[in-house]
């Protein structure tokens, strides 16, 4: 079943049809880039952070690592996921599930420079075997 908030926020943009249902778990980068047939780094990975206090998502290549001292420049603190059974709660989608798109107004989201190679990416659409396909504009 697709993510309905993600169904919606794609669809008022006129981007529905690009979502796309697998009968596979997706629960890995390299799951996902087999399901979809892409490389493993065209799969956005959306990381939730916590930053004073409130929830910050940061998309990055599925070949990407986290780099604490930049991270840290940028918001002044160290990067600190948000604990596994408060995600669904701060961003409204399930632990590795997390989704740029349709995420609750007022949540930060980043889109890291690691992504500026593709023209195009895959992300997750919520758990289970939810893929959203969506071009990246650059």
């Amino acid at each position: 079943m697709i993510n309905e908030s993600v169904k919606k926020w794609l669809a008022e943009r006129g981007f529905a049809e690009r979502l796309t249902e697998h009968t596979e778990t997706i629960d890995t980068v390299e799951h996902a880039a087999q399901q979809i047939g892409c490389s493993e780094a065209e799969i956005a990975k959306t990381l939730s952070f916590i930053v004073e206090e409130k929830p910050v998502i940061v998309v990055m290549a599925g070949d990407g690592r986290v780099n604490s001292s930049k991270f840290k420049a940028q918001f002044h603190t160290k990067p600190h996921m948000i604990p596994r059974e408060q995600v669904e709660e701060l961003t409204g989608f399930p632990p590795g599930g997390v989704c740029p798109f349709g995420v609750p107004e007022g949540i930060p989201i980043w889109l890291d420079v690691s992504m500026k190679r593709f023209a195009a990416f895959a992300c997750q659409s919520g758990a289970g075997a939810e893929t959203a396909l969506a071009k990246l504009a650059l």
